[in-house]
């Protein structure tokens, strides 16, 4: 999935496509010096690379809405300035990987770019949607030149290994603001991953509405 991770970033840089979609993709978890938690390579974390030494970018947004905290991304970044993240999440008391707390928002020279989200079992739409307009304006506040999203499904009500009761509206909520914002901000430049995901039905229905908002946005 790496690969094809590369190929959609480098389709999107170079025109031949406005956004993507990658669904065997968005595996968050894996550290630069090892595998964890079902993630033996971290495609998020090596598109963002690409980006940086392929293509010269400076300002990437990464976006995360999987029930588990991205932790492969947050701490191989924590220290990046130019990488402004937002990651909404299961509470991490109460779920792998245990991180992702409100006070990680980066350290050093990159302290303040990054939004950690926890939300607590059972969170639904609602709760989420709450938080969604102050994270929309920290994402813009960043000028990105791509925004990647990660679109795990395990967030959905019924995914039997997580605990939050979303239903697929948060999935096509963030991706039409996020086509939004890549139009404002990164001349549409927008890949989506497909993530985590427990339950066939709920991936079926997260990631059909991921892949309606791309295709629908203007």
């Amino acid at each position: 999935m790496v690969g094809t991770t590369l190929a959609a970033v480098d389709g999107v840089m170079s025109g031949t496509c406005r956004r993507a979609f990658v669904p065997i993709a968005g595996l968050h978890h894996a550290r630069r010096d090892r595998a964890a938690g079902f993630c033996v390579f971290n495609d998020c974390a090596v598109a963002i690379e690409h980006l940086r030494q392929r293509h010269g970018l400076q300002r990437i947004a990464y976006v995360d809405i999987d029930a588990h905290h991205g932790d492969g991304v947050y701490y191989g970044f924590e220290s990046d300035p130019g990488l402004a993240l937002v990651d909404f999440h299961e509470d991490g008391r109460t779920l792998y990987p245990g991180s992702g707390d409100v006070s990680e928002t980066g350290r050093g020279p990159a302290a303040g770019t990054k939004l950690n989200i926890p939300l607590p079992p059972g969170a639904g739409d609602e709760d989420f949607l709450k938080l969604w307009e102050s994270a929309e304006r920290f994402i813009r506040r960043s000028r990105p030149q791509f925004i990647l999203l990660q679109c795990g499904a395990d967030g959905l009500a019924g995914d039997p290994i997580t605990h939050l009761q979303y239903t697929a509206a948060v999935h096509q909520h963030v991706a039409r603001r996020l086509c939004d914002l890549a139009d404002e901000c990164c001349a549409g430049r927008l890949v989506a991953l497909g993530g985590g995901g427990y339950d066939l039905g709920n991936i079926a229905r997260a990631w059909c509405a991921v892949v309606a908002a791309l295709i629908e946005a203007h």
